[in-house]
Order: C-alpha cells, then structure tokens, then sequence
C-alpha cells in the first residue's frame, strides 16, 4: 500500500509539472519567434515481478511499474505561421535558421525578428540587443532600411552587410534563455542557413492554443485519478492500521 502511495503520488507531481509546461505555452501563444515546450515523462524505475515458491521456472508476472516521472522538458523547433506587419523592421526567417543577437552574457540566437532603431542607429531586438551580422552590428542610421532574401542589408539602396544567419545541425543544443533567445550549448556548432527573409513579417510562436488546452484538460484528468488513487490507498492503510491490526 505504501508502494501505491509512492506511485500515484508521483503521477500527480509529473502531471503538475506538464501542466506548468503547457501553462507557459499557453501565456507565450502570442509572442513572436516562441518555441513551444513539452514535458517527456518516462516509468520510474520499473521491476520485474515473478512467482516465488511455484516451481523451479518462477514464472514472470510482468513489469511492475513504481510511478512517473518528468524525464526532460524538450523543445519543439518546428516553424509558427509567418504573418505580414507592414513594418520595414521586422524580419521573419522561412525555412532553418536563426538570428544572431549581442547580448552581456554573449552570443545568442533567436526566431523573433521584431526589430528596432536605437539612438545610434544600430539594429536592435525590441529588448535592446544589437542584432548581428556577418561583420558585427549593423549600422542602419536614419535611412530606408531594405532586407533581401539572403540576408543582405541595404540602406538607402547601398548594402551596409549582411545578417549573420545561422542554423545548427543537433537543435536540441539549443537551451532557452527567456525573451525567445537561445544558447548554444555542448557542441552545438552553427553553420550558415539555408532560409530565406520575409520583410515586414513576423514569425509567430508555434503554439496551437487548442491543442495545448486539450492536453492541459488531459492533464488535469490525469491529476485527479492519481490523487483519487492516493486516497484510496490511504483509506486501505487507515483500515489496515485500525481494525485489521486490531484483531
């Protein structure tokens, strides 16, 4: 009883966490260049049960399994929709591919290309990051800002640089910061991108919000038959303790 106690208590701390994992995708279901998480859970160390004192074969009952737990928080790198804004600044990336921003703790690279102009006429991210390209920061001033599909920048018809474009082979590499920005870890090693800029458009965050609600209701279900379980084993171990012991 105190096995099954265990088990479904940690089936409703997994589901917690999954559902704290489909929460935040659902608040970032609107911010540009998201990548949506999801919460892998695995068996916690299963056994394998057999029959004692039936012979010399102990014939194998099965796996017995001893709770959940949440193995890893995985991020999905697929593409959100691509939607026109109208505004020359903002960049979306239509195939592999991420952009290169300075931040103080170094490089990183991010889907979002909600861009701005700060008071020195550099390319920035809408947190102040200075976007990078292939030669540093890019230098836009007051002009007429043009992106090409290649990444090249021109202001007032003259190319300034290119932006620095990069994808990786292993995106599971990638850890997320906060702000849609991510950092290369281990060896993850960036390669020039193979997609194409959108001018005046905007990735979105690759979030369906009525999938995410459905798995969050499917959560909750789950929730509650593991805290149902956990009662009724406590009842049995109430029963077991005050009358059974009893006698």
């Amino acid at each position: 009883m105190i096995r099954g106690l265990y088990a479904a208590a940690s089936g409703m701390v997994a589901e917690a966490l999954r559902n704290d994992t489909i929460a935040n995708n659902l608040a970032n279901a609107n911010t540009g260049g998201y990548k949506k998480d999801i919460a892998v859970s695995k068996d916690f160390a299963a056994a394998l049960i057999r029959r004692i004192n039936d012979g010399a074969d102990e014939p194998v009952i099965g796996m017995l399994g001893r709770g959940a737990v949440i193995d890893e928080v995985a991020v999905i790198h697929t593409a959100g929709i691509i939607r026109p804004t109208g505004n020359a600044l903002d960049a979306a990336i239509e195939g592999k591919g991420y952009f290169a921003v300075e931040t103080p703790n170094g490089l990183r690279y991010t889907r979002s290309g909600s861009f701005s102009r700060n008071a020195q006429g550099e390319l920035t991210t809408g947190d102040g990051y200075r976007v990078m390209g292939e030669n540093g920061p890019l230098r836009i001033n007051n002009g007429q800002v043009h992106f090409a599909e290649d990444g090249a920048v021109q202001v007032d018809g003259i190319e300034i640089g290119r932006l620095q474009l990069t994808e990786f082979a292993d995106e599971k590499l990638l850890a997320k910061e906060g702000s849609s920005l991510f950092r290369a870890t281990g060896d993850a090693a960036g390669v020039p991108a193979s997609g194409r800029i959108r001018q005046g458009m905007l990735e979105m965050s690759n979030v369906n919000v009525v999938a995410e609600m459905v798995n969050m209701i499917a959560g909750y279900r789950a929730y509650e038959i593991n805290a149902k379980a956990v009662e009724a084993h406590d009842q049995l171990l109430d029963k077991a303790v005050n009358e059974v012991g009893r006698v």
